[in-house]
């Protein structure tokens, strides 16, 4: 056996099906992947971005962040 597998349970989501109700079932899982944040980082992994274009976009972020928090305190 490899060093990197393991002969634990396996990982990763899991979601139970009630009633053959696979459509419920699918959401559950998106909802988890979604907050896990599984679509975020396989959307920023499509290309390479560099450590520079990265910082970019977080500095950004931020902003808009703060900005955001301003104008709920404003109201």
């Amino acid at each position: 056996m490899s060093k990197h597998q393991s002969t634990d349970s396996a990982k990763g989501f899991r979601v139970e099906v009630y009633g053959n109700d696979i459509s419920k079932a699918l959401r559950k899982l998106k909802k988890k992947l979604a907050d896990d944040g599984i679509f975020q980082e396989l959307r920023n992994r499509e290309a390479f971005e560099s450590k520079g274009t990265k910082r970019r976009k977080a500095k950004e972020a931020a902003k808009r962040r703060y900005k955001k928090a301003q104008a709920n305190r404003e109201v």
